[in-house]
């Protein structure tokens, strides 16, 4: 049987919080790390272990138990000089994959010079994302895969509507592959109230798109671009 993948995070913050809670449950093994107490009592009893301890002390880091572990999420940010120690000290450790919070341009570059495997800088990416969608209003968001591709929610294209993927030919017309389509349906419960029903759901060759759909693509921004003006 394959082994469990063990999750440290670092930094209890509204981010790191946030993704020890999401991990958690969905099933994955989380140690929490923080040097708050508050914050470690908080997220005791959601995630497999949660450990008070300062990440920047070398001794307590290696003596913490987390040899184990297959990827560390260093989710401190705003401590940029515990950001560093605690990425030089975990790679130093041999944590195989590492990704590190960066507040900023140069803290990401330093980030990756030391060792992390990748960054997240998160202002960064999210004016990216917000001027994604102010001057494209049909983009929904973009998570970047690769320096090429990116997997973009969009409303779906006028010229979609009606039609199946079969005639529509995305993949071979486009260079695009549809991986989910989102769609939102009214339904009436049995009090006779409209209730807004959202499914999320691979599509087949011969399912016909709706206007209210959105589309989940993964392709390059040229060819997601061109397919936005049909």
């Amino acid at each position: 049987m394959e082994r469990e993948r063990v999750f440290a995070v670092f930094g209890l913050g509204r981010f790191g919080f946030e993704i020890c809670k999401v991990l958690s449950v969905r099933g994955a093994k989380v140690i929490a790390v923080d040097k708050d107490e508050k914050l470690i009592s908080k997220i005791k009893d959601t995630v497999t272990q949660a450990v008070l301890m300062d990440s920047t002390d070398g001794e307590a880091l290696r003596n913490a138990g987390l040899q184990d572990v297959d990827m560390a999420i260093i989710a401190i940010g705003d401590n940029i000089d515990a950001s560093i120690l605690t990425t030089i000290l975990l790679k130093n450790m041999g944590v195989p994959y590492i990704i590190a919070r960066a507040i900023s341009d140069v803290h990401a570059q330093v980030l990756k010079q030391i060792g992390a495997t990748e960054v997240l800088n998160l202002e960064v990416d999210q004016g990216r994302r917000l001027a994604q969608r102010v001057i494209a209003p049909d983009i929904m968001d973009v998570i970047p895969v690769s320096d090429s591709q990116s997997i973009t929610e969009l409303r779906i294209p006028k010229g979609f509507i009606g039609k199946s993927l079969r005639q529509l030919e995305v993949r071979k017309r486009y260079n695009v592959n549809i991986i989910s389509v989102k769609r939102a349906d009214t339904v009436v419960d049995d009090m006779g109230n409209p209730q807004r029903k959202e499914s999320v759901f691979s599509p087949k060759p011969d399912e016909t798109l709706n206007a209210n759909d959105v589309l989940v693509v993964l392709g390059a921004e040229k060819d997601i671009n061109r397919l936005r003006e049909i």
